[in-house]
């Protein structure tokens, strides 16, 4: 069987010794594969090797044919076009000027006429029919901005195509059409993802942390985990009752032995034998004890290593220990009230102008909450019914769901509650708020992690910051490490640390798709750690199965023309 990607031996570690891969041989063949692993494992680092950005620093990443390949984070200039994301501007100038009547030195014979056509059929498979080609990239939301890349590689269809996390800031349409475009992939796919429907169409699973090659689907592969975990968590069970049993036998023999020697000495005191026969009794009493005690010692020892073991296969020490602030409200306490033009409209680059925060004030007189009965279709064409919201008021523990298309204003509105836009007044916040921003930009680069969290808490020990930090892995020295030159996901964890390290702890949350750029194990773990948060939580995102694992009861919609919509659960 040919393989079109060969990793052999291949290591790599980063300028400040860090390594990330060790003597790794693997494989992807012909089809979809998903590469999974905890942040950190080298997933990106793999690809970018696999492309030629990096080099390894033994071995080899073979590849036939060409390569089509999307980062996390695409390297955008805010003044180029969608044209030229994808890659047709040149042949558009030529096509142009030969309809302008230009025809001095044209190949006739190299101009690709339907090229503005196929663009644009490929963006409109994608949901981007609207979009120009000449439109600036300052004007895109990120997820428009990944759909026209992935529009970009399909125009290509390159042999080989690499894709990391390409849902990453998707809403759940363009997710759709996502889903559909990589099924119809025909080619090599390699995807990194911690989205579980896309990895749900794959044709095989590769974990890179422990080396391991699945065919099958993500689901499948966790099914397998999980009768292989049973069975760990079976053998941790039967290593403890062997450690209590062999402690247990070990108490015994001892309490026989010394009885051994008390009968000895007695004897020996009454001088019932003669003197030497007694020395010699004692003499082999004491090394019959000896061997007893030393054979349930290591009996002990041994069942302790079988204990440690069968703990190791069942220990997952990259997972992020989420301890949240134990924050409660009130169930009617008012947590947060927005009305009129907060609630829609295009937003403003203004000072933010939010009443003061009065954290002793408890407010249960009902606010009613006016509301307008609105159908019809949306910006993306798909019919809607919902209630427009001309006043939102949360209260309580509430946990609220924030949708909408990219670009319908979900980030606009969690900044102008957070009081990073202009409110107008029309946003009131009675409690402490914290808000984890999509692009993660709360962090000063040339400082430390260490040194950025102190900073949302400037007056808590040290060491009460550190032991913060090492719940999201950052350990030892790791703390010391200039944010600058985080990953994604490691900046993720760095930034939610110094959120909930912050003082005062905060009683509101304001998430912008918190689960992009994290594995699914720390997916899992922000899922669990959330469901027990006793404070308001507000998360824009379109991970639906992540959203109802936090339970959520209420779900909103933005759309660009009605405003804030309130919609029944999708």
């Amino acid at each position: 069987m040919s393989f079109p990607i060969v990793c052999s031996d291949l290591s790599f570690s980063w300028p400040d010794g860090t390594p990330v891969l060790d003597g790794l041989d693997l494989a992807f063949g012909t089809g979809r594969t998903g590469l999974i692993g905890v942040n950190g494992s080298g997933k990106s680092t793999l690809l970018r090797i696999i492309t030629g950005e990096l080099t390894p620093a033994r071995g080899s990443a073979d590849v036939k044919g060409e390569i089509g390949y999307l980062p996390q984070n695409l390297p955008l200039g805010a003044s180029r076009t969608v044209g030229d994301l994808l890659g047709i501007t040149p042949a558009r100038a030529v096509l142009h000027a030969v309809e302008r009547g230009e025809i001095d030195g044209v190949d006739f014979d190299a101009i690709v006429w339907d090229v503005e056509e196929r663009a644009g059929a490929e963006l409109a498979r994608l949901g981007l029919g609207t979009v120009d080609l000449d439109r600036t990239v300052a004007t895109l939301s990120g997820g428009e901005t990944i759909l026209v890349g992935l529009a970009a590689l399909f125009m290509r269809q390159p042999d080989v195509l690499l894709l990391d996390e390409p849902t990453n800031n998707l809403d759940i349409d363009a997710r759709e059409r996502l889903y559909d475009a990589v099924t119809s992939w025909t080619r090599t796919l390699v995807v990194v993802s911690h989205d579980r429907a896309l990895l749900d169409l794959v044709d095989q699973i590769v974990d890179l942390p422990v080396r391991r090659t699945f065919g099958g689907t993500f689901s499948e592969y966790e099914e397998v985990l999980a009768v292989e975990r049973e069975a760990a968590e079976r053998m941790v069970r039967a290593a403890e009752g062997d450690v209590r049993r062999q402690k247990r036998e070990l108490a015994e023999a001892r309490t026989k032995l010394d009885r051994r020697v008390r009968y000895g000495k007695k004897m020996y005191d009454q001088k019932r034998e003669p003197k030497i026969i007694m020395q010699e009794r004692k003499r082999q009493a004491q090394v019959s004890a000896g061997k007893h005690r030393s054979m349930h010692e290591e009996k002990l020892s041994e069942a302790r290593d079988r204990l440690t073991e069968a703990e190791e296969a069942v220990r997952d020490d990259a997972e992020i220990r989420v301890k949240l602030p134990r924050t409660e409200v009130p169930a009617g306490r008012t947590v947060l009230t927005v009305t009129g033009r907060a609630l829609r409209g295009p937003a403003t680059a203004a000072p933010a102008m939010i009443a003061p925060i009065d954290t002793a004030q408890i407010d249960t007189a009902p606010i009613d909450t006016v509301q307008i009965e609105a159908e019809g279709e949306t910006e993306d064409g798909i019919a809607r019914p919902g209630k427009v919201l001309e006043e939102l008021v949360v209260r309580g523990p509430e946990r609220i769901a924030l949708l909408g298309a990219n670009g319908s204003g979900k980030t606009t509105l969690l900044r102008r509650i957070a009081g990073e836009l202009d409110a107008s007044g029309l946003v009131q916040v009675d409690v402490p708020v914290r808000y984890l921003p999509q692009r993660l930009d709360v962090l000063d680069d040339s400082l430390s992690i260490l040194e950025n969290a102190r900073a949302f808490a400037p007056t808590a020990p040290v060491n009460t910051i550190r032991a913060q930090l090492a719940r999201f892995l950052f350990r030892g020295d790791r703390v010391e490490q200039a944010a600058g030159t985080l990953s994604g996901g490691e900046r993720f964890r760095a930034v939610l640390a110094a959120l909930l390290s912050a003082e005062p702890a905060p009683q509101l949350l304001l998430l912008d798709e918190p689960t992009n750029n994290l594995d699914l194990a720390s997916v899992r773990q922000l899922s669990q750690a959330l469901a027990a948060y006793r404070g308001a939580l507000l998360v824009a995102g379109h991970d639906l199965p992540f959203l109802r694992s936090i339970g959520v009861r209420r779900w909103l919609r933005t759309d660009r023309d009605r405003g804030l919509v309130e919609i029944d659960a999708p």
